[in-house]
C-alpha cells in the first residue's frame, strides 16, 4: 500500500513539477518575508521591552537620536521608520520601508546611559544563567563598561539597521531559498536527461535524487552565509563611510560586542564557553556553516576603511 501511495506521489510530482516548483518558490519566498511584511503584527511584538506590563516607552533623547541618523544617512522618507524601545543590548530591525507597514528600528535601554549616568543599565534586571547579575563584581562592571556607548558608537549601530533596510536587504535574504530550490531542481532535471537517468532503473533515479537533495542542501546553507555575509559587510561600510566619527563609532561598537560576549562566556561558565570565543566571536553550531559574520572582521574592515586619507 505504502509503496503503491510513493508510486502515485511520484508521478504526481514528475507530472506538475513545473506549477509544484513555481509554487514550493513563491511559498518559500513569502514565509521568509513575512515578518517583514507585517513587522508590528510579529517582529515588534517578540523584541517590545515591557514595563509593568505596558510597552515601554523610547525616551524623547533616543527618538532624537534616531532621527539625528536618519538625517545623516540621508533618509528622505522619514515616516517609513520608526523606532521602539526593545530588550536586550543591541539594536534590530525588520520590515521593507517602502512597504505600507514601513521598517521599524529596535533600541535598547542600555543606549539612555552614559559614562556619568549608569541608570539605563543598572536600573534593569539582568538575569544570567539563573541569577542576577550584580553590577559592582567584577564581571558586572566589565558587562556594564561595555554596554556603555558613546553617542558615535550609537548613532553607527542604529546607521547600520537603517542602511541595512534602506539596501532592500530582507528582500535579497528572503531571494536565496527559493533560488537554491529552484536553481537546484532545475540543474537536476538537466543533468537527469543529459545522463539517460529517465529511461534507466528507478533505483539509480532515487539514489540519485536523494543525491541532489544533499548538496542542494549543504549548497544552500553555504549561499545563505555567503549572502548574509555580503549583506553585513555592505551596511557596515555604508554606515562606517557616512562620516569620519561614524567610523570610529563603528570600531568602539564592535569592540564594545566582543567585550560584552568575552564577558557573558565568563558568566555563562560552560555554556558560555560553547557559545564564545575567547576572542568574542560566537561559535558556529555546525562544522559547516559560519552563520553569524564575524565581529572581528567587521571591526577589521571599519580600520581599514579610517585608514584610507579620503574616508
Amino acid at each position: 500500500m505504502a509503496v503503491r501511495f510513493l508510486w502515485k506521489a511520484a508521478a504526481f510530482v514528475e507530472k506538475y513539477r513545473t506549477g509544484l516548483l513555481a509554487v514550493s518558490c513563491a511559498g518559500l519566498f513569502g514565509a521568509n518575508l513575512s515578518y517583514h511584511v507585517f513587522p508590528k503584527q510579529t517582529f515588534k511584538l517578540y523584541y517590545q521591552s515591557w514595563t509593568e506590563g505596558q510597552p515601554a516607552e523610547l525616551p524623547e533623547k533616543l527618538h532624537s537620536l534616531f532621527h539625528d541618523v536618519l538625517r545623516d544617512v540621508g533618509v528622505k522618507s522619514v515616516n517609513c521608520y520608526q523606532p521602539f524601545a526593545t530588550f536586550g543590548f543591541f539594536p534590530v530591525s525588520t520590515g521593507i520601508p517602502w512597504l505600507p507597514a514601513g521598517s521599524l528600528v529596535g533600541i535598547p535601554p542600555n543606549f539612555n546611559s552614559t559614562a556619568e549616568d549608569k541608570q539605563g543599565i543598572v536600573n534593569h534586571v539582568v538575569v544570567i544563567n539563573g541569577r542576577k547579575v550584580d553590577w559592582e563584581s567584577e564581571e558586572g562592571l566589565a558587562l556594564k563598561n561595555a554596554l556603555i556607548l558613546s553617542p558615535e558608537a550609537q548613532k553607527f549601530s542604529i546607521a547600520r539597521e537603517v542602511v541595512y533596510l534602506q539596501c532592500n536587504s530582507p528582500l535579497v535574504r528572503a531571494a536565496v531559498p527559493p533560488a537554491c530550490l529552484a536553481g537546484t531542481c532545475l540543474s537536476a532535471v538537466a543533468v537527469k536527461q543529459l545522463l539517460g537517468l529517465y529511461s534507466g532503473p528507478i533505483v539509480f533515479r532515487g539514489i540519485y535524487n536523494i543525491t541532489v537533495a544533499a548538496i542542494g542542501l549543504v549548497g544552500y546553507f553555504l549561499a545563505y552565509d555567503a549572502v548574509n555575509h555580503a549583506l553585513d559587510y555592505r551596511s557596515d561600510r555604508k554606515a562606517a563611510t557616512i562620516s569620519k566619527e561614524y567610523a570610529r563609532g563603528g570600531v568602539e561598537f564592535y569592540d564594545k560586542i566582543l567585550s560584552c560576549n568575552r564577558t557573558l562566556r565568563t558568566l555563562l561558565g560552560k555554556q558560555g564557553e560553547k557559545m564564545y570565543a575567547p576572542s568574542g566571536n560566537l561559535f558556529p553550531r555546525y562544522w559547516f556553516r559560519l552563520k553569524h559574520t564575524p565581529y572581528t572582521s567587521r571591526r577589521d574592515l571599519i580600520v581599514n576603511i579610517l585608514k584610507v586619507p579620503q574616508a
